[in-house]
């Protein structure tokens, strides 16, 4: 029958579309209808597109709690019903029921009001209070009397409520109606004695179609007679209620009137037809009248109250009154922060007055207490803009930053204008998401790494940091290297770096003596979209372990060279004899050099300068020593573990080599025995004569200035200037670094043996006052390594020692004891000392030049140890032989005009005409290294 009645509507259904000046539309429908029916197509009627309402997330809103019953179809802009709706339970008996919906639609924030009127259909029947009516009626009742009958109740509304009233054909009783008034009219006088009871059938007929009825029983009694009914003493009554009055208040007292006496005068009051609703709000006392309060009153609920009252006296006759109950708003309801949409995470780059929510507030209470201030707390970068009705909008005032703030957490406040004030918040979680702003930083602004030469490959050098503030994979940092080359070769053949942790590997094993030092760049990078990077530099330095051996310049390796120093017979102790020289490649402590002599022909005979390598005599020279002394010395340095190197020393005690026949039979190279033995020949008789020359020139010289004598008794040492020793000095190449120029006068016919330093005229001599810099490519020209770097950092300053404090070179001396290798490490002279010792020296060499005579043998030797391969191999550049014309000298040009005189002198012509060069041929084993050397560069 529903179904039925459904179809009845349909065909009636009325849809009314209407644009407001606002916006607004407007839908009318019946009631009832299922969930899905279509009501209206408001896409269509808004002049959307379809895909505009999902784009713009459009949805149907309503007023504070009330239910939505409708709902929008977002594929095809369709209004359809979401639930069952009634309209009695909304609208009750109100002519017009309107129920309030609102379209939202976003980006842009549009509002549109939504008027949905619902139409009644006929589903209801008419009811009657009670179902059994009962009447007592006196039997005087005249004809033409009548008696109110309670009308019936149908819940719809216009034409479907009820419409007409019949009455079942009898004998007594006709129907009237007039508008809500129904009585019975007595047609014909009762009669008790024949007819106690009646029992008539009244029908409540209503408009609708189809038609609905309801029928009640009128049951008469038939009485004596009671001829006045109870009077109101007012047709309506009217009062004003609070909303939240507690229970117990009294609304309103009403009162009738019944001008019988006795039973027929005992007026009772009672509601008429009311709902259930009502009941349960209010009472009414049934001898007083008193409407009181037994429930809860809500302005918000319903507004209003009308109710029917009725006054009945003892015997059954009544009259009825209404009750008009006007509710007053009271300020009972806090504003509803309703949160309708919201962009979350928010990227931190939004520019400031970007949306990024909707608000809207509700409130319950009407007039003031309805309006509402919306407000936010302060120190966050977001505000509240009013927008549409009671909507606000959620907007960014300032730039975000997540490294700063990634998260916050934003309160909403509303407060209404009620007496007094209500006010509610709401919580905002906002997260700010994250952008690729911030580049890796690394820890240190530089980094330094230090290992050992000889070090495995794969072994940490040292580890690099950066940190990245931003979230997740941008914050994420990989390392790797930069392009680029140290000595011509990748950096990535020397180190690597572990991309997730930055540590720095090396990759190959290093070498000190090729290598001090090199820089790495490495670039951190994250893995954001763009990626962010930055660099840093490495410094790795490579420390010095002792792995090169000494290396003795002087004397040659033993059976490549002949190397003998002649010692007058008449030396004292502690003279210079000669002097062993050597370096070590390495550098620091592991090129301090030691000497020491590990087995001689006599022991106690020399000693070796621990620090200073000088060869000198013990004691005096005896007659009883024997003349061949050999001396094999240890040089050791002082790395850990040390290493060590031996060299054969060869001393000859004479004052002529005509007293050694058995020259001959010391070991040295047999294929120039034959030429040296000439080159000695001629050297004897070159040197004789220029001795002979020399003394004379000097003797002419100091006859007229002669000065106070300053001798020494052994080893003169007098240093030009003080030139700093190279052991400890971290960008140096060697233990020797400057020239020294050694001038050693050993005479036969003086017991002193006079040895002093004469200042160098080579232009790597280092003056007192400034500090010796070493070109690193004098470093390389000796070992082969031009790519090194001259820097490197030391791993710490234990080691270093003070310019006084290092061990001087193997030709720095700074006494006799020092010289006997008794004393400290060598110490700078003052520039006072070092004047003092020129002006004797000078006296020295004018004194003992006057006592050198025809039969005296001269030995000058000139040490020039500069540490590259065209100084190394000649330490003993000029040697001077008494009886002889012939200078041995390092000079190729000096060596041949020295060889062609000694030849003329003393090789016979026809040996002289075979032989067209005979000195080249008889060079010494030092001089043909120094040419050999000088042809291959």
């Amino acid at each position: 029958m529903m179904d039925f009645k459904m179809i009845a509507c349909g065909v009636s259904f009325l849809l009314l579309f209407l644009h407001g000046a606002y916006g607004d539309l407007s839908y009318s429908f019946p009631e009832e209808m299922k969930r899905g029916s279509v009501i209206g197509n408001m896409a269509k009627d808004l002049g959307l597109q379809t895909s505009a309402l999902s784009n713009r997330r459009a949805r149907i809103d309503t007023d504070g709690t009330d239910k939505r019953y409708c709902d929008i179809n977002l594929n095809n802009g369709e209004l359809i019903v979401a639930d069952r709706i009634d309209r009695e339970g909304h609208c009750g008996e109100k002519a017009s029921c309107i129920l309030k919906h609102e379209l939202v639609l976003e980006n842009p924030l549009e509002l549109h009001r939504i008027s949905l009127h619902i139409q009644d259909i006929n589903d209801n029947s008419p009811q009657f209070k009670e179902e059994l009516i009962n009447i007592e009626i006196h039997e005087l009742a005249v004809r033409g009397a009548r008696f109110v009958i309670e009308e019936a109740h149908d819940a719809d509304v216009g034409q479907n409520s009820v419409q007409q009233y019949s009455l079942k054909k009898n004998d007594n009783f006709i129907l009237s109606v007039d508008g809500n008034t129904i009585e019975l009219v007595l047609d014909k006088e009762l009669d008790r004695e024949k007819q106690q009871e009646l029992s008539l059938l009244l029908t409540a007929l209503d408009g609708g179609s189809p038609q609905r009825s309801g029928t009640v029983v009128i049951h008469v009694t038939v009485l004596d007679a009671n001829d006045n009914a109870p009077v109101f003493s007012q047709a309506v009554y009217k009062a004003s209620l609070p909303e939240n009055s507690p229970v117990g208040t009294v609304v309103v007292t009403v009162s009738a009137a019944d001008a019988d006496e006795g039973v027929n005068g005992d007026v009772t009051y009672e509601f008429g037809h009311v709902t259930e609703d009502v009941k349960k709000i209010f009472s009414i006392d049934r001898k007083v009248g008193d409407i009181r309060v037994i429930g809860s009153v809500d302005y918000e609920a319903t507004t209003s109250f009308e109710i029917r009252l009725k006054a009945k006296d003892g015997l059954g006759l009544s009259s009825y009154a209404k009750v008009i109950i006007s509710i007053t708003d009271v300020n009972d309801n806090a504003p509803v922060v309703n949160l309708k949409s919201l962009s979350n995470p928010i990227p931190e780059n939004v520019s400031p007055g970007t949306e990024v929510g909707i608000i809207n507030v509700q409130d319950r209470d009407s007039e003031n207490n309805r309006q509402v201030r919306c407000s936010i707390q302060q120190n966050v970068p977001f505000k509240l803009v009013p927008s549409i009705k009671n909507y606000y909008s959620l907007v960014t005032t300032g730039q975000l930053d997540r490294e700063v703030v990634s998260d916050y957490n934003i309160t909403i406040t509303a407060t209404d204008e009620g007496s007094p004030p209500l006010s509610s918040s709401k919580s905002v979680e906002l997260s700010v998401a994250d952008i690729n702003d911030n580049p890796p930083v690394f820890e240190e602004q530089s980094y330094s790494a230090y290992v050992s030469e000889n070090n495995k490959p794969g072994s940490t050098l040292c580890s690099v940091s950066a940190r990245d503030p931003d979230w997740r994979q941008n914050g994420t940092v990989i390392y790797s290297l930069l392009p680029g080359e140290v000595n011509g070769a990748p950096v990535s053949s020397y180190v690597s770096v572990n991309g997730d942790t930055g540590v720095i590997h090396a990759v190959r094993s290093f070498d000190y003596e090729q290598l001090r030092s090199f820089k790495v760049h490495v670039m951190g990078r994250d893995n954001g979209s763009p990626p962010l990077s930055s660099n840093v530099t490495v410094s790795v330095f490579i420390s010095d372990v002792n792995d090169n051996s000494p290396q003795i310049l002087y004397p040659g390796p033993e059976g490549k060279s002949f190397m003998t120093e002649l010692v007058p017979k008449a030396a004292h102790g502690g003279s210079l004899v000669s002097k062993v020289i050597a370096v070590d490649a390495d550098s620091g402590q592991n090129a301090w050099l030691s000497y020491d002599i590990v087995k001689s022909t006599d022991p106690g005979l020399f000693t070796i300068g621990v620090h200073s390598g000088e060869i000198r005599t013990q004691r005096d020279i005896s007659e009883s020593d024997s003349m061949k002394q050999n001396l094999i010395v240890s040089v050791k340095d002082n790395g850990q573990p040390s290493l060590s190197a031996t060299c054969s020393m060869y001393l000859l005690i004479s004052d002529n080599l005509a007293e050694v026949p058995e020259l001959k039979d010391i070991s040295y190279d047999e294929k120039n025995s034959k030429l040296t033995s000439y080159l000695i020949i001629a050297l004897v008789s070159v040197s004789t004569f220029f001795l002979t020359f020399i003394i004379i020139i000097l003797g002419v010289r100091f006859c007229r200035r002669r000065k106070p004598r300053l001798l020494f008794d052994g080893a003169v040492a007098i240093p030009s200037a003080y030139l700093p020793p190279n052991y400890a000095d971290v960008d140096g190449t060697g233990t020797l670094r400057s020239t020294y120029n050694y001038d050693a006068y050993l005479t036969t016919g003086s017991r002193t043996s006079d040895f002093k330093f004469v200042s160098s005229y080579n232009d790597n001599t280092l003056p007192a006052d400034q500090t010796l810099r070493k070109s690193p490519s004098d470093f390389a020209d000796a070992f082969g390594d031009s790519d090194a770097s001259p820097e490197q950092k030391p791993p710490n300053n234990d080691w270093r020692f003070t310019q006084g404090q290092r061990p001087g070179p193997s030709g720095a001396t700074g006494g006799p004891e020092v010289a006997m290798g008794t004393g400290p490490w060598p110490q700078p002279p003052t520039e006072a000392e070092q004047l003092q010792a020129l002006m004797a020296a000078a006296n020295e060499v004018s004194e003992a030049t006057a006592t050198l005579g025809p039969g005296t043998m001269g030995l000058s030797t000139r040490y020039s140890p500069q540490f590259t391969l065209q100084h190394v191999p000649d330490y003993r550049q000029n040697v001077y032989i008494p009886g002889s014309t012939a200078t041995l000298t390092s000079n190729p040009q000096q060596q041949q005009a020295t060889a062609q005189q000694a030849s003329q002198q003393a090789l016979p012509p026809p040996q002289a005409s075979a032989q067209p060069e005979p000195p080249k041929a008889a060079q010494t084993p030092a001089s043909k290294k120094k040419s050999t050397k000088k042809e291959k560069k």
